[in-house]
């Protein structure tokens, strides 16, 4: 599957009552309460010595791709631009690959 395929079958479960504001304020909102859901699945294996709960990180991952997807159709945009447009922006910040010099200097 392409991430533009994703997108486009993502797109079907979303609630066709909400207009483009509606979907993006969702989209945005949800983006951090998924991402907050994932980093407690963390901590707890970080911080509280559980086991990693990968199954249910990976879930917490599709969420938020799902989440993502309806973001950017809020704005009218395929995934894979936006993909594309952040794999440019990492290649001007760095061109030789990561440097934490750069990272820390920007």
């Amino acid at each position: 599957m392409t991430i533009n395929e994703f997108q486009k079958l993502a797109m079907v479960t979303l609630n066709p009552e909400l207009d483009k504001k509606d979907i993006l304020i969702n989209g945005v909102m949800s983006l951090c309460g998924e991402s907050g859901e994932a980093i407690d699945i963390v901590k707890k294996y970080l911080a509280q010595g559980h086991e990693l709960d990968k199954a249910h990180l990976i879930e917490e991952l599709g969420d938020i791709a799902w989440y993502l997807a309806e973001t950017a159709y809020a704005l009218d945009v395929d995934l894979e631009d936006v993909f594309a447009g952040n794999i440019e922006k990492l290649k001007k910040r760095y061109p030789e690959g990561f440097d934490k010099f750069k990272s820390e200097n920007r």
